[in-house]
């Protein structure tokens, strides 16, 4: 079974800096793309940051120029380094990954999310 491991969220002041961090672990055979998504109470999950196994990334207009995603492939680890932050950046950060497994017939894909960790800015 496939498990995402999140940390790094906390509570931080407007204009500070915080590091999310997922792991992956269990029986991928590789991993296609990993990225962050947020949400908050009463509105859809919405896209933070994604990088694909060739290394392209992509970033909601929201968070250009302050937020940066980048990986550890030996580790199947995924890093959102969050600079500049503001307080509608509150969410709960949810890490996705999207990975294929092999079979006898040939290969799968899947999805799955992490856990959740909160991300709170004050004002």
């Amino acid at each position: 079974q496939v498990q995402l491991v999140e940390s790094g969220g906390g509570l931080v002041q407007a204009g500070g800096s915080l590091r999310l961090s997922c792991a992956a672990s269990g029986s991928i055979f590789s991993v296609n793309a990993m990225g962050w998504y947020r949400q908050v109470p009463g509105k859809q999950r919405e896209l933070v940051a994604i990088i694909t196994s060739g290394g392209d990334t992509n970033y909601a207009d929201s968070v250009k120029g302050r937020f940066t995603l980048s990986r550890d492939n030996a580790k199947n680890t995924v890093y959102l380094q969050m600079s500049s932050l503001k307080p509608e950046d509150t969410a709960v950060y949810y890490c996705n990954l999207l990975w294929t497994s092999k079979t006898s017939s040939g290969v799968r894909f899947h999805d799955g999310w992490g856990q959740g960790t909160q991300v709170t800015v004050s004002s």
